[in-house]
């Protein structure tokens, strides 16, 4: 059966090494810049966030710091994956009418893609493509929800202490 199209171009959950290079290249300035901001050798740097070099790894205070300065999605994503996990960085949403439209378009979009894949999977068969797109849309949508459920909080105690 035919799927319906995605609402929106999803990037699927890399692997944690993937993510971790793309990370690191996709850092303002580059890897160069990140190795300057976490005081380490470019070179040693470049390696341990190649993907498919084996030799060297980041330790867990490095990948500590690479998460706090790059704070990827990508990467954030990765990490939360074999834990069956979301995350969810607190930044209120403002509670406006407009705002609410915009997590209800999405809530719809994401209804129909879902739905869609109901459809085509009626066999019971699962692609691991159709798996990622589904995760990742469920994980927009839960930190749209948040984001909202953050700011009208935020706009409630403002106007108690008002």
């Amino acid at each position: 059966m035919s799927r319906i199209a995605k609402p929106s171009a999803i990037e699927p959950v890399l692997s944690l090494r993937k993510a971790l290079y793309r990370a690191g290249h996709s850092y303002r300035g580059g890897v160069t810049a990140l190795a300057v901001d976490m005081v380490m050798d470019y070179d040693t740097l470049q390696k341990k966030l190649k993907h498919d070099f084996e030799h060297r790894w980041l330790d867990p205070d490095e990948l500590e710091e690479v998460i706090r300065l790059t704070q990827s999605e990508v990467l954030l994503d990765a990490l939360m994956r074999p834990a069956g996990m979301v995350w969810y960085k607190p930044e209120p949403a403002a509670p406006t009418y407009q705002a609410l439209q915009a997590v209800s378009r999405l809530l719809h979009e994401t209804g129909m893609f879902v739905s869609s894949m109901h459809h085509g999977a009626a066999d019971n068969i699962w692609e691991p493509h159709e798996v990622e797109d589904l995760e990742k849309h469920g994980a927009d949508v839960i930190r749209a929800v948040l984001g909202i459920m953050a700011g009208a909080r935020a706009a409630m105690e403002e106007h108690l202490h008002d």
